[in-house]
C-alpha cells in the first residue's frame, strides 16, 4: 500500500477535502491520511510515499523529520531542501534572471547585530552605509520586508525617509530588504500545483486577511485581461520551475499592463475554503489530489536513498582502512 500523507498545523478544511478527495478517487494500492509521528530514529524506514507539508516552515522538529524522509525515499511536497534554503532577496534576483519583472529592491544589513556576532563580525561591511545609493534606486515609498519572513510579519509600508529609518530602527536583527511600491492598478494570487498548472485569483492586499479573495470577481472576458492573466501563470510556471516548488502561490502588481511578481516565497500557500472560496478551493483540492496521486504512483520504492547519496557512501566505503579499530568515543 503507497500511503500520501497530510502534515498540518491549525487548518482544517484543506487536509481534510484533499484526504477525502484522494480516497474518494479508489486508485489501486494508494490511501490518504493524517500523519501521526512520535520521536524519530534517524535510520527509521519511511510509513509514506507521499508527504504533503502544510506546517513544517513553522516547526523546526517537522522539518527535520521531513527531510529524513526524503532522504529514506519519500516525495515531499515541496521539498523541504529548497524550502529552507529559500529567502526573497534570492527570489527577487532569480525572477531577474529569468525575465519576470519584479519591483526594484535592495538587501539591507541587519540593524542590531545577529545573535552570537560582534562588530568584528562585520568588518566586511561598509560604515556608514551609503543610504543615498538606497534611496536613488528605490525611492522613498517603498516596503520593508524580512528576507525570510511569510503571512506579512514584520513587513512596513514607508512613505519618507523618517518613516523608512523608524521602521529599519525597529526591525531588531532580521534581515530585511527594501522594495520599490508599485502603484498598481489591479492584484493577483497564481496558486501553481506541481509547477504545471496555475489558476489566478484577483486579489486585494490592502483588505483584511478574510476578505483578500475577490470571489465575486468576473473571470477575463476580454482579449487583453485574457493575454494578462495567460502572461502572469507562464510566469508564476516559470519562477515554481526555477524555484523547484511544487505548490507556490505568486502574487502579481500588474500597473501599465505589466505584471510585476511581488511575492512568490510560500511552500505552504493558503488553501483554506474560507479564505479561497469554493470555486478556487475546489480546483485547488481537485489539482492537488492528481498531483499526489500521480507522484505516488511514480515513486520509487520505499527505502531507497536520496539522488546522490550511493556514490557518496560507495566514497565513504572505499576510504575507510581495511583493517577496522574498535571505537573508544564519538562524538
Amino acid at each position: 500500500m503507497k500511503r500520501i500523507g497530510i502534515l498540518f498545523g491549525v487548518e482544517n478544511s484543506f487536509p481534510s477535502a484533499l484526504v477525502e478527495k484522494i480516497n474518494l478517487r479508489n486508485s489501486p494500492g494508494i490511501r490518504a491520511e493524517f500523519v501521526q509521528t512520535g520521536a524519530v530514529e534517524c535510520a527509521q524506514p519511511p510509513r509514506y510515499t507521499v508527504l504533503i507539508d502544510r506546517i513544517a516552515h513553522d516547526v523546526p522538529f517537522y522539518r527535520a523529520l521531513l527531510k529524513q524522509a526524503v532522504l529514506q525515499g519519500t516525495v515531499v511536497l515541496n521539498d523541504p531542501f529548497r524550502a529552507a534554503a529559500d529567502d526573497k532577496f534570492y527570489n527577487y534576483a532569480l525572477a531577474r534572471r529569468l525575465g519576470v519583472a519584479v519591483p526594484p529592491t535592495v538587501l539591507l544589513p541587519h540593524k542590531q547585530l545577529p545573535n552570537g556576532t560582534s562588530s568584528q563580525s562585520m568588518r566586511n561591511l561598509e560604515f556608514p552605509l551609503d543610504w543615498e545609493s538606497v534611496f536613488a534606486a528605490i525611492g522613498e515609498h517603498g516596503f520593508l520586508k524580512p528576507i525570510d519572513g511569510g503571512g506579512g510579519r514584520d513587513v512596513c509600508e514607508v512613505r519618507s525617509r523618517e518613516e523608512f529609518f523608524r521602521a529599519y530602527d525597529s526591525s531588531r536583527d532580521l534581515c530585511m530588504v527594501y522594495q520599490q511600491a508599485i502603484e498598481y492598478g489591479e492584484y493577483f494570487r497564481c496558486f501553481v500545483v506541481g509547477r504545471k498548472r496555475a489558476r489566478t485569483m484577483p486579489y486585494d492586499p490592502r483588505l483584511p486577511h478574510a476578505e483578500r479573495y475577490l470571489k465575486d470577481a468576473a473571470r477575463p472576458r476580454t482579449l487583453h485581461a485574457r493575454l494578462l492573466w495567460r502572461k502572469m501563470e507562464e510566469d508564476a510556471i516559470r519562477l515554481c520551475r526555477a524555484l523547484g516548488y511544487d505548490l507556490n502561490t505568486v502574487e502579481f502588481a500588474v500597473k501599465d499592463g505589466v505584471p510585476c511578481a511581488i511575492d512568490f516565497m510560500n511552500p505552504v500557500p493558503d488553501a483554506d475554503v474560507h479564505s479561497v472560496g469554493e470555486e478556487h478551493f475546489s480546483w485547488i483540492v481537485e489539482r492537488v489530489a492528481d498531483l499526489a496521486i500521480s507522484r505516488a504512483r511514480s515513486a520509487q520504492p520505499a527505502g531507497l536513498p536520496a539522488k546522490g547519496v550511493p556514490a557518496a557512501a560507495a566514497r565513504a566505503k572505499r576510504a575507510q582502512p581495511r583493517t577496522a579499530t574498535k571505537s573508544t568515543a564519538h562524538s
